[in-house]
């Protein structure tokens, strides 16, 4: 069994080797850009995993991370909750006034910018960095702890519990939620409309607040509540944490084991790459063959040119994100090999907090460019949110700087949040293996197929960054 197991890895990992020949011929910016020849980033990345597993097998030999270390600092006031909440109502304000108000152009509206760039992408970095700071500032969060506080002295008798959270709903309201999301900016042909968006950020508040009113705000907020739920995962990874009305320092990583594990949390993971990863693909050429063909056959059925692209483009989502899920059952169901008899349903449950900083890696390296280039449009939409002729704040004239960064700088960034992000998956999955199996040498076996799973989402991911330039 266990020369088979390793023989399995020792495949994946060959195939893997040879893969990048394949996908060289997309260059991500270019081919005269390239500072290395993609095949040699692919092969070195590779090379980062197979050694990170080698030195973890030999240098790890107890879980570190299943006991969370953590350090208080010292105490958080609770005005800062409510100065929070109350900025970040009002910038909630601000963005819905200007999609309402504003011209109807998605650059020159403040929006479209904000709540794909700056919230979208940038709240994740923000995230990594400093910890779940969106809680703090969750409008409709603040909102509902406001209408809650004045009710509580209004009320006589002191107001009713909610409802106790269905245990059967677990992540499902922001899985959906997120899937929502996903297809409004990679399938809808109106996502860059600023009213429209506008209106959607309302109706979504105003499902926020029924969720929080029936079930109670931190219950709703934990577990319903879409972006708190995304990016509350990413913060898991941070060293900072609030807890018991304090400020913590933990050791990195070490949040994501206490990740609370419940129905729908695997395909919500798997979702979250898989979005992410549709992104890319319907950049590059392979999408770009197969969609006039869906789109057409669709047509053909009578449906209308946007229609059959939305739905084509639906489809696409739809399979990437199943192909990521299938990708990292294949892993579980190689672990299986491991013994223990548990399920495989048991087993990717167990260890689905591992894909949350192959998440995160996806983010940065996807949209690392787009934050680094249109995140500095914030400061003219600021000044123009309306995108009239106004100049609040003095820098209504700032321009895009495209130099900030090279396209070289840009690829090793890309490259780096990969590597990066997959090592730290098995970190955790090494650390939760050992704890589980309760032995190394089972331990090590284990992971056999999660080194495999690994260094695919390494090589899927440089293939959708190189297809997409």
């Amino acid at each position: 069994m266990r020369g088979r197991a390793a023989g399995a890895g020792l495949l994946v990992l060959a195939g893997a080797l040879v893969a990048p020949s394949t996908a060289a011929g997309h260059g991500l910016v270019g081919k005269q850009d390239l500072p290395i020849p993609l095949e040699l980033f692919a092969g070195a990345a590779a090379a980062v995993l197979v050694l990170s597993f080698v030195l973890l097998a030999l240098l790890w030999p107890r879980p570190r991370l299943e006991q969370v270390w953590a350090r208080r600092l010292g105490p958080v006031p609770s005005v800062v909750d409510v100065v929070c909440g109350a900025l970040g109502i009002a910038l909630f304000a601000v963005v819905v006034y200007s999609g309402l108000a504003g011209v109807q152009v998605g650059t020159a509206n403040l929006a479209p910018t904000f709540i794909y760039v700056l919230f979208w992408v940038g709240l994740v970095v923000v995230s990594l960095v400093f910890g779940d700071v969106f809680r703090l500032f969750n409008p409709w969060r603040a909102i509902a702890r406001f209408f809650a506080w004045v009710a509580s002295r209004l009320a006589r008798g002191g107001l009713p519990d909610p409802l106790p959270y269905p245990e059967r709903l677990g992540h499902w309201p922001a899985v959906a939620g997120l899937l929502g999301f996903a297809w409004l900016e990679l399938v809808y042909s109106g996502r860059d409309d600023p009213s429209t968006l506008a209106v959607l950020a309302l109706a979504y508040a105003a499902v926020q607040l029924a969720g929080m009113a029936v079930y109670g705000i931190e219950a709703w907020t934990d577990r319903g509540d879409s972006f708190s739920v995304y990016f509350g995962l990413f913060a898991r990874l941070s060293v900072w944490e609030r807890r018991e009305g304090s400020l913590w320092f933990r050791a990195p990583l070490a949040g994501s084991t206490r990740l609370e594990v419940l129905p729908g949390t695997v395909l919500l993971l798997c979702m979250m790459i898989g979005t992410t990863a549709f992104d890319g693909l319907s950049e590059g050429p392979l999408w770009s063959s197969v969609a006039p063909e869906l789109q057409q056959l669709f047509a053909d059925l009578g449906a209308g040119l946007d229609t059959a692209l939305e739905l084509s483009f639906t489809i696409g989502l739809a399979v990437s994100v199943g192909f990521v899920f299938c990708l990292y059952r294949l892993g579980i169901e190689g672990m299986r090999l491991a013994g223990g008899g548990e399920s495989a349903r048991t087993l990717a449950r167990t260890f689905v907090h591992s894909l949350v900083p192959i998440a995160a890696a996806y983010v940065i390296a996807h949209y690392f460019s787009l934050l680094a280039y249109q995140g500095q449009a914030a400061a003219f939409l600021a000044s123009n949110p309306l995108g009239e002729e106004a100049d609040l704040f003095g820098t209504a004239s700032y321009q895009i700087d495209y130099t900030v960064v090279s396209a070289n700088g840009i690829w090793y960034v890309q490259v780096a949040a990969l590597v990066v992000g997959h090592v730290a998956a098995l970190v955790l999955a090494h650390d939760r293996a050992l704890a589980h199996y309760g032995s190394l040498r089972e331990a090590t076996r284990s992971q056999y197929w999660m080194l495999g799973v690994m260094v695919s989402f390494t090589f899927l991911g440089l293939w959708l960054l190189s297809a997409a330039n």
